[in-house]
Order: C-alpha cells, then structure tokens, then sequence
C-alpha cells in the first residue's frame, strides 16, 4: 500500500514540473506584451540649432501602439519640454500626437569649425520604471520629411535607439525612447568664412620674405600688421562660441598661424641686428636661405596640423 502512495505521489510531481514551466512561460510572455509599448516618430520640421547653448525646436508626429488596451500615458522629453501638445488619436490601443518641443542637446567643439552635432528627442516616462514599461522601436511609423531644409548644416542619417536609463540614487530603471539627427557643417561655408581670412593674412606676412633685407623696415612692419590682424580675426571668432575648457580646431590652427607670425617677427629683428652691426653678408646669406623656404616650410606646418589634429 506505502508503495502505491509512493508511486501516486511520485507521478504528481512529474506532471507538475512539465506543466507548470509552460504557465509560467506563457505568463511571462503575455506580461511582456503588456508591458510593451511601440513608439513612432515622424519628424516634419526643424528650428534653428543654436551653437553656443545646443538648443533647437523639433516639430513631429509621435505614434504610440500597444498591443492591448494602453496604460494611461506620461511620458516627458529629458532633453526639455513640450511647447505644443495636441493629441489627434485616442483610441484604447493607439494613441497619436502632434508635438512641437524646445529641446537642448550637449555640444562638441573640438573640431570646430568642421565639427558634427548630434540633436536628440529624448522620450521617457514619468513614473512606470522598465518592470512596467518598455518602449518598443515602430520603424513603419517613424520617418523623417524630406522637405526639412537645415540651413548651414548638412543632416546626415537620422537613427532611433532603445536604451535604459538607471537612477541610482533612487534604485529604479526606466525604458528610454531616443531619435537622433546627426548633422555636420558644410565644409566649403568652413574654408571660406574661418580659413580664407587668415590664409590672407599669413600670405602677405610670408611675401615680406620676399623683400632686400635693406627695407627690414617694411618687413617688421608688415609682419606686426598680420599679428594684429590675426588677433582681431582670433577675437571675432571666439565671440561665436560659448566659453569650452578645451581648444578647439580653429583655437590650435591661430595658435599656429600665432607661432608662425611671431617666428618670423623675430628673424626680422635679428636681420635688424645683423644690419645695424654692418654684418651685410650674413644679412644677404639669410635671406637667401628664407627667401622662399618659408613659402615651403610654414605649408608644411598646416599640413601636419590638418593631419594629426583634426
């Protein structure tokens, strides 16, 4: 009879260990559809990019999908605020926006005047964390108008990312929807309007090179002229950018056109001092030596500049 028992019992246990992993599973399965919320972003337009503080205006269509009925929705933008809030879709598993919203991005200088921006729409819920919310990519939904025109900057490849966003301070995890627009400068807007100048300027200071040493003069002359000038140019472009704890390109390119200025203004003073010790030969020696090496070596010099720096 003990065996009988034994045997029922035994074959009880192995009917639940096969069932009850497949419930749990199927739970499981069903909360996570539950839990799911697919999100669609069409974008229709595109404010003003501000450099110095990375604001701008975002005007967009935003789609949200559930697979059953929707939970209430409250969700907020990380990145700012909404300006404009219209809902067109209530339905109990769809709903549908018409958004228009200040948003801030974080900038990166350092290669400035050549340097690419990443604008973002940072969507996250107020108050379900991940265990209760997750937000799901809806790539048929989401878009980018063609008509959107960008003025000084080129928009490259827009892209959509998932990711999770983790408070430590209060030991929760929330789900976080993020689309981004990359964008770059025009680099013919960047030669002309940063590097034109200053080209100029360092090529009428290297053509006083050209000059007998007998009108040093004129050469110290002219290579103070392109120091203040460069100065003033160096001025007038800071003012552009907001005040960064790094240098940027432009900052180490002056700081080279700087070096160069000042290098040949002290090879003139020692022309100077060569002359006025009626050392004429070694005066006309140097000459020759820099008359046109310059117009090759300080080339050189951007060119490494460009190189390993950018």
């Amino acid at each position: 009879m003990k065996k009988e028992i034994l045997l029922v019992w035994f074959g009880v246990i192995i009917l639940t260990s096969n069932f009850f992993p497949v419930s749990a599973l199927t739970t499981n399965e069903i909360n996570n559809k539950d839990t799911e919320i697919k999100i669609g972003l069409y974008l229709l337009n595109l404010g003003k990019f501000d450099i110095a503080t990375g604001a701008f205006t975002a005007d967009f269509y935003l789609s949200l999908k559930c697979g059953g009925i929707c939970p209430s929705q409250d969700f907020e933008f990380m990145n700012g605020r909404a300006s404009s809030f219209e809902k067109i879709i209530d339905e109990p598993n769809e709903k549908f926006y018409r958004i228009q919203a200040n948003l801030v991005s974080p900038i990166d200088l350092k290669k400035f005047p050549f340097d690419n921006q990443k604008m973002e729409i940072i969507i996250e819920d107020k108050k379900k964390t991940i265990n209760e919310l997750v937000y799901v990519s809806d790539m048929k939904e989401t878009g980018f108008d063609e008509s959107i025109n960008f003025v000084g900057w080129n928009i490259d490849e827009w892209g959509v990312s998932i990711r999770e966003h983790r408070y430590e301070t209060y030991n929760e995890t929330y789900s976080q929807y993020v689309f981004e627009i990359p964008i770059s400068r025009i680099t013919i807007n960047s030669v002309f309007k940063t590097f034109l100048p200053i080209t100029f300027i360092i090529l009428v200071m290297l053509s006083s090179f050209i000059l007998d040493p007998d009108k040093i003069t004129t050469r110290l002359a002219m290579v103070g002229s392109a120091l203040v000038a460069s100065v003033m140019f160096h001025v007038s472009l800071a003012n552009q950018l907001p005040p960064v704890g790094y240098l940027t390109f432009i900052d180490k390119f002056m700081v080279l056109s700087y070096f160069v200025i000042l290098l040949s203004f002290v090879f003139n003073v020692f022309l100077l001092e060569l002359h006025e010790q009626k050392k004429d030969a070694l005066v006309k020696k140097l000459h020759k030596y820099t008359e046109f090496t310059m117009f090759l070596l300080v080339p050189l010099l951007y060119l490494i500049l460009f190189l390993f720096f950018l």
